[in-house]
């Protein structure tokens, strides 16, 4: 639809007509925090209002953030991971520069922050893979909507900051039909339309949540869907822990349940064709990416198992009994 001419044909409301969405009355997960459009844009938006210049960064991140710092000026170095999901021991930090912690299918407890914190002192939370996971004291926290639930946009700043007042507010109802169509059809006959979606935040400037997200997050049953995460979370868990080379803790509300295969790429074919699909999270690594200290390729090998809310018992052992199976026919 072409809004040109259309938007803003007057400044008075409007009375009548069909309805609209409903505006619904509940209340935020994260409260008190500032709304904006995208995870990355948090990142870039805290960085700008603390003027700092340079950040260090794993290895294993989406390159959108990469992307998104060398577009606004800030210098990102890399560094190493541990066994631990944290920085390496012998990583120091420069004395004008802070550290992405990236909080890793939420497997970071909240003492190891506060270690960090002592270590490092200005420390940034990546939480977009623990949106459940409360910020630890004061520390400046960034959560993803979109990771999480079936909003077209949004994203959590937690921050002693104010946010700045001129940002305009975003609009997503141009990115909704992938949603409403997976809703009503299934995913392959809409993903293309989500990856156009997906890409086109790349370029997208720091705005604020759109108000179409802003209601929807309202109006949706938090408590519900952590006891659904954690509850299908435990199923994968105690049927693949004893083959799961990685140790993992529990957490609330998980992201997913990560699951090491040495043959990790052909899991995920194979389950494809099962209509099981397994996301691969930094498809884009830098080049010099070196062998970390995990001893394994985590963007290829760990496979994120679904665990969320549209799912129960009965899908988990279906995902249980796939990959079985396919471990059995093609060794693990």
């Amino acid at each position: 639809m072409d809004l040109k001419g259309v938007i803003n044909i007057s400044n008075q409301k409007e009375i009548g007509g069909y309805f609209e969405l409903e505006e619904f009355s509940g209340n935020h997960y994260h409260r008190d925090c500032i709304k904006l459009n995208t995870a990355r844009n948090s990142l870039i938006h805290y960085l700008k209002l603390m003027n700092i210049k340079k950040i260090y960064l794993p290895y294993f991140l989406c390159d959108t953030v990469r992307m998104a710092c060398k577009k606004n000026g800030v210098e990102y170095l890399f560094y190493r991971i541990n066994s631990e999901w944290l920085p390496e021991d012998n990583f120091i930090l420069d004395s004008d520069a802070y550290i992405l912690l990236v909080n890793y299918y939420g497997q970071i407890s909240h003492d190891s922050i506060e270690f960090l914190l002592n270590k490092y002192n200005r420390v940034i939370i990546d939480n977009t893979q623990a949106f459940f996971q409360k910020q630890y004291m004061n520390v400046p926290t960034i959560y993803s909507c979109r990771k999480f639930l079936g909003v077209p946009d949004g994203s959590y700043l937690c921050a002693d900051i104010t946010c700045d007042e001129n940002l305009i507010t975003d609009r997503s109802f141009n990115r909704i039909t992938h949603l409403v169509g997976r809703y009503e059809y299934n995913a392959s006959l809409y993903y293309d339309e989500f990856k156009n979606v997906d890409s086109s935040f790349v370029d997208e400037e720091v705005k604020r949540m759109s108000r179409f997200t802003n209601n929807i997050l309202k109006a949706i049953d938090y408590d519900e869907i952590i006891a659904k995460r954690n509850a299908n979370y435990q199923v994968l868990k105690q049927a693949l822990d004893h083959s799961n080379k990685l140790n993992l803790k529990d957490n609330i509300g998980p992201f997913a349940y990560p699951y090491y295969s040495s043959i990790g790429m052909i899991l995920k074919k194979e389950l494809a064709k099962l209509n099981i699909y397994i996301p691969t999270l930094w498809p884009d690594l830098p080049a010099e990416t070196p062998n970390d200290a995990l001893g394994m390729d985590l963007s290829s090998n760990i496979l994120p198992l679904p665990c969320d809310q549209r799912y129960d018992g009965a899908d988990m052992s279906r995902i249980i009994n796939a990959i079985k199976e396919i471990e059995g026919k093609y060794g693990k």
